[in-house]
């Protein structure tokens, strides 16, 4: 039986460091929605960005693809509502969803995924 991880050190650093980040989006929008602070959809797409992260850790394909798919999707989303809402709250989330989006998709993380993630 194989164990479950909730991080894999011997993956690369700009995978560990993306799922740190999508933990930590995970958690924050658990709070931020039980205190009335997000949408649905925003706390849909970082606890989707949290579950991905898992499938991360554990080397799992269809993790990555959540990973990147929910970072994209919260990216576009974030920016969206600056620009509709007026941008300055929205500086440092646009930021590091841009960082979380790079390290999914630094070419060191995808050549990873590609050789070892089943």
């Amino acid at each position: 039986m194989l164990e479950r991880r909730w991080f894999d050190a011997s993956q690369p650093q700009t995978l560990q460091i993306a799922v740190i980040l999508e933990y930590l989006n995970a958690g924050l929008a658990l709070l931020f929605l039980l205190l009335g602070m997000y949408s649905i959809i925003t706390a849909l797409f970082m606890i989707a960005e949290g579950v991905g992260a898992n499938g991360v850790a554990n080397e799992q394909r269809w993790g990555y693809n959540l990973s990147v798919g929910s970072s994209v999707g919260y990216l576009v989303l974030t920016v969206v509502l600056a620009v509709a809402f007026g941008g300055i709250p929205h500086i440092l989330t646009i930021i590091l969803s841009v960082a979380l989006v790079a390290l999914l998709l630094h070419p060191m993380s995808k050549s990873y995924q590609k050789i070892y993630f089943h």
